[in-house]
């Protein structure tokens, strides 16, 4: 490896999980989504060939250890246990083979279920609640089974479901669901598995949680009891398959549980109602006893999911303490995931803090990255910018469960940044058949997206940018202090335009497009902000302005727009040492579909634990030199204080032409959406091309 490498040297190092010999301490780590026998799919539990795609390139990638997730033991729809699917296994041996030839090793991720936390959806929970449409759907999905829990109680989701208690039989069910589908696992060639899981809160973890587990049977009220389900799993395991069999548990060290739906914030002092550090330290120890060969550890329930699925207001390596500190207490393999970066996870390796680095979303973005990293090209790799709108946007406001649409519920594992992953059927770069002029207006996120796409498919590029900066609207929103991989992304597009024969011309505003020599051209222009009726409206600072630092604001600061955008504004604020005050005309902040609950709620729990105040069902009806005027639902009027106020209430496309047959308008320039939709879009245009 080269000088500059030398700082990664600990993470190429081989290390054992029982007798099996990983040859580097990179994980992939398991996500919902990327299981080998499907997911959520109505056609009900298969060896599913894309997620064998996705993982056989990544091994091809010098990752040492691959995990697929989730695979429930149950299929979703039509509750065929996997173990009865013998064809599954026959296709997966020959996988396997295709693994071996790589160098890497592989475990499955097995689970026994959700529980509390399975994502019922606002199309799901209606036809539960109703008796008649539950026992009309069962044969389908039994949503009972899917949300049995330890004990009867409100489920993460739609609050006005109960979760019913789970039976003994049920549980005894499982058990020996775990012991047959490792040992088919096995047999196959599979290197081990891991159990899913004392972890994030899903349905071990709840048993394992006083707070969530309330029985008076052997699987409830002791230390001992309430672990069982765990310790159970793991000796049904090992005697199906033998005791040198390796199982690695998914573990959350420290649940960071204030209360129901109440999560804790880093560096908050609070009381713990979930797993504490010493009972985790107890734990771990026990588990170890009880046959886990690894633990594959983490933080947080659903109720604090932000530290099991950190967002980019989380800090890197945000659990690395917690789980660095565990390790002492037990004597196998000790994996650390959450944001973790290369290099500090290399230097807590070297220094026997952890074993290995857990890494997920990033695989997701750039299959090659530890290529990359091996190879000394940092910085070709494409960071992963935490924003959860592709891999795993269950997404929940108040009065909803989980409002993610039935396509996205069915397609997690995916990436905002990177249409081909799990989607390499729809989404692919292929040769045109002829080579064309294409001109390409607008130099933000989706124009380089276009531009860099139609070259790699031989097109002559134009890209023109009105502007001295490539990235458009991007830029404002990648300014704040925690958007730093948003800043990062924006370098890495001006690096791969480089890359290829592409015509950039900056400071070139484009007004009439009929000018253009081109055989294509692509409008990606963006939006621009709305303009809202409101005396004094004309003296706000709006949204992308601040942002840029075009204007300064004072103290206490009115962030008009509960949106994403309104509360980011508002979280940066209060990181600056500001007073924001935000005002929102729904009855939730951030109710836009699609938007992660792990973001959604880090913010929410930000506010309310630091008291910032928010105007929920508030309509703005007037700026002032004093500051707001404001109305609530009941037509009520009152004033609020402001040195300054943020207007950000949403954006109108902004096209610089209309579509027709050789124009195409793409990105938010064509209907406002998110990099998801910005980046897809690209795709889905210039593929035709």
């Amino acid at each position: 490896m080269s000088e500059i490498d030398k700082k990664y040297e600990a993470l190429f190092t081989p290390w054992k999980i029982g007798n099996v010999e990983i040859k580097n301490r990179i994980v992939m780590c398991p996500m919902g989504g990327t299981s080998l026998f499907g997911w959520f799919e109505l056609t009900g539990c298969h060896f599913d060939k894309e997620a064998a795609k996705l993982f056989i390139e990544r091994a091809k990638n010098n990752v040492g250890l691959i995990i697929p997730g989730i695979a429930p033991l149950r299929d979703t729809f039509w509750g065929k246990w996997l173990w009865q699917n013998p064809k599954m296994f026959e296709e997966l041996k020959d996988f396997m083979d295709e693994i071996h030839k790589t160098g890497a090793k592989l475990f499955i991720q097995l689970t026994a279920g959700m529980g509390r936390s399975w994502a019922i959806t606002d199309m799901i929970a209606p036809l539960h609640k109703n008796k008649f449409t539950r026992a009309l759907i069962k044969p389908v999905i039994d949503t009972s089974h899917e949300l049995a829990s330890p004990s009867a109680q409100k489920s993460r989701w739609a609050h006005d479901i109960e979760c019913p208690e789970m039976t003994v039989e049920q549980i005894h069910e499982i058990i020996e669901a775990f012991a047959k589908t490792a040992k088919l696992c096995k047999d196959a060639g599979v290197d081990g598995v891991e159990v899913h899981a004392v972890h994030e809160g899903y349905l071990l973890d709840q048993f394992a949680i006083e707070f969530f587990n309330k029985r008076t049977d052997e699987y409830g009220g002791s230390f001992e009891n309430r672990y069982r389900f765990a310790t159970e799993t793991v000796k049904a395991i090992k005697e199906a398959c033998g005791e040198d069999y390796p199982v690695s548990l998914r573990y959350s060290v420290e649940s960071k549980l204030k209360g129901f739906c109440e999560g804790a914030m880093p560096g908050e002092q609070y009381t713990e109602v979930g797993r504490n550090m010493e009972e985790s330290e107890k734990a771990a120890r026990y588990l170890q006893e009880a046959g886990y060969d690894m633990l594959n550890a983490d933080n947080g329930t659903y109720d604090s999911w932000y530290w099991a699925h950190p967002p980019m207001y989380m800090p890197e390596n945000c659990n690395l303490d917690d789980v660095a500190h565990i390790k002492k207490f037990v004597d196998i393999p000790v994996v650390c995931a959450g944001r973790m970066d290369a290099a500090e996870g290399a230097k807590a390796v070297a220094e026997g803090k952890i074993d290995a680095v857990g890494v997920a979303r990033q695989f997701l973005v750039d299959p090659e990255w530890v290529t990359k990293l091996v190879e000394d090209r940092l910085e070709d790799i494409k960071p992963c910018i935490c924003c959860h709108s592709g891999c795993f946007n269950f997404s929940s406001s108040k009065g909803h469960a989980n409002t993610q649409d039935l396509t996205d519920t069915m397609g997690l594992a995916r990436c905002a940044l990177n249409p081909e992953t799990m989607q390499s059927k729809k989404y692919y770069v292929a040769p045109a058949k002829k080579q064309k002029k294409i001109a390409v207006v607008g130099g933000g996120i989706g124009g380089m997206e276009a531009a860099v796409l139609c070259a790699k498919r031989g097109h002559k590029v134009t890209l023109y940018e009105k502007t001295d900066k490539l990235g458009g609207v991007f830029i404002a929103a990648a300014a704040p202090s925690f958007k730093e991989k948003d800043r990062a992304l924006i370098a890495w597009y001006i690096r791969e335009l480089a890359k290829y024969p592409i015509e950039v011309k900056m400071n070139t505003e484009i007004e009439n497009v009929a000018s253009l020599d081109a055989d294509e051209i692509i409008i990606a222009t963006g939006a621009r902000a709305k303009q809202i009726p409101v005396k004094g409206a004309e003296t706000a600072v709006e949204a992308v302005d601040y942002l840029l630092g075009n204007k300064t604001v004072g103290d206490r600061v009115a962030v008009i727009g509960g949106g994403l955008t309104g509360c980011e504004i508002a979280y940066d604020l209060y990181l600056n040492g500001k007073t924001p005050i935000i005002v929102e005309m729904q009855d939730d902040l951030i109710t836009t579909p699609g938007i992660c609950l792990a973001n959604t709620s880090y913010l929410r729990d930000f506010f309310k634990t630091n008291k910032v105040s928010v105007y929920l069902e508030t309509a703005l009806s007037e700026i002032n030199e004093a500051g707001v005027v404001l109305k609530d639902k009941d037509g009520n009027s009152f004033s609020v204080d402001a040195d300054s106020v943020i207007l950000s209430v949403g954006y109108n496309p902004s096209p610089i032409a209309s579509k027709g047959r050789h124009i195409h308008v793409i990105g938010d320039a064509d209907k406002v959406g998110n990099l998801r939709s910005v980046i897809w879009g690209s795709w889905s245009t210039c593929m035709k091309l």
